[in-house]
This record gives structure tokens, sequence and C-alpha cells, in this order.
């Protein structure tokens, strides 16, 4: 019987090992939107905010600053993922830090702002940052040789 248990743990820890890289995907298609929500505590006032990278984006005392923005493939489960710089006004127009690093759209509370007011979470990115491909100008090519 002590056989049967170490096949049965090694197949489950050969499987939670190869599981993890098949199922994510790290997102990869750079956006240069974040589209993040904001939700002041104290009026349950709810706001999409849009932050373009390198913006400014102001939400109450809040200042919201997108880095970059990145989405998965269409071929992998969705998940959107940014990294932000949040800066809170004070009452002398000096910012202080409240939050800098990468938030998950599926995951908010992984990587959260702790405010006593303010909530901000990313909701998804827009715009891909497609690099312009090779332009062919279709009048100077050469058709192909012709076979004979």
């Amino acid at each position: 019987m002590p056989a049967c248990r170490v096949t049965w743990s090694f197949g489950l820890g050969l499987l939670a090992s190869t599981l993890p890289a098949a199922v994510t995907a790290a997102p990869s298609i750079e956006h240069r939107i974040a589209v993040l929500q904001g939700l002041d505590k104290v009026t349950a006032r709810i706001e999409l905010l849009e932050a373009e990278l390198g913006e400014t984006v102001r939400f109450g005392s809040l200042e919201v600053r997108a880095r970059a923005c990145f989405e998965t493939p269409p071929t992998e489960p969705p998940e959107s993922a940014a990294f932000l710089e949040i800066d809170e006004l004070g009452t002398d127009d000096m910012a202080e830090s409240a939050f800098v690093g990468w938030m998950f759209a599926s995951t908010p509370g992984v990587s959260a702002l702790e405010h006593p007011v303010y909530d901000v979470w990313v909701v998804d990115c827009r715009e891909p940052d497609v690099s312009p491909a090779v332009i062919i100008d279709l009048e100077r090519l050469e058709p192909p040789p012709a076979e004979n």
C-alpha cells in the first residue's frame, strides 16, 4: 500500500506543478489606457476613470497615474493588469504616495490601495499599443518571377 501512496502523491505533485503554467498566462498585450473604477466610501459615489499612460487623473483627493497596462491575448483566460502610482493630495497640496504597484482586474484584493476614504481598482485596458507593421508600397512591389 505505501507504494500506491507514493505514486498517488507523486502524480498529484506533478499535476500541481504543471497546472499553473498551463492555466494561467501573464498579461502580455500592452495598451495605452487603463480603465479604473474609483469608489468614494463616504458618499458611495462610483466613478469610471480612464487613465492614459503617463497622464494624471484626479479622483477626489487622489491623483492616479497609470505607467503600464497589459491584457492577456484572446486565446487565454481574461486578465488585465496595470502598474499604478496613486498619490493623495493633502490640505497644502503636497502629494503623499498612497500606492505604487501592480493591480490585477481578476484579483483586486491581492494588491490594493489601502485608504480610509477611497478605493481604486483596475477594470480593463483599452486601445492596444500596436506598432505599425512594415508598410509595403504596392506600386513598387515587383511581381514574383514567372515559373517556366
